[in-house]
């Protein structure tokens, strides 16, 4: 079988199409997750902590500052070296949320995976009553 072959197979089965449709909407999904700590999340924690904060301008300044610059994006113009720990914080609020809610939805989708095996593991009828039978000759005196 040429690779052209094998690849084809591969494609047709679905696991290519099944792996591109979520990167897709995983693409997708972190749009949203961005979206919503940026402009949901994080103004309602603003406005918890006394308003006014902006995460993504936290930042600490690394070694010399010798024009006395206060701005981040004047820090990085200039080339001083600056540790942006808010904008971090920003991103690591976006992992644990958009993490939270595919736990959330794989939770979900074996919730409704348990009735669907457990209909598939019931014992056909026939095996049920070779059962009840086997156990029935055992109880007889012998």
């Amino acid at each position: 079988m040429s690779i052209v072959q094998e690849f084809k197979e591969f494609a047709i089965k679905g696991n290519m199409m099944d792996l591109a449709i979520g990167v897709i909407i995983g693409g997708a999904f972190s749009k949203i997750i961005d979206s919503l700590v940026k402009d949901i999340i994080m103004p309602l924690i603003s406005i918890i902590t006394g308003g006014g904060v902006d995460f993504t301008q936290k930042f600490i300044v690394l070694g010399s500052n010798p024009n006395n610059l206060q701005s981040l994006d004047a820090l990085q113009k200039a080339g001083v070296n600056v540790l942006t720990y808010g904008n971090f914080l920003t991103v690591f609020l976006n992992f644990l949320i958009l993490a939270w809610v595919v736990f959330l939805m794989v939770k979900g989708i074996n919730r409704l995976r348990k009735p669907q095996e457990a209909a598939a593991a019931a014992t056909p009828e026939d095996v049920a009553l070779l059962r009840e039978i086997r156990d029935e000759l055992k109880r007889r005196p012998q």
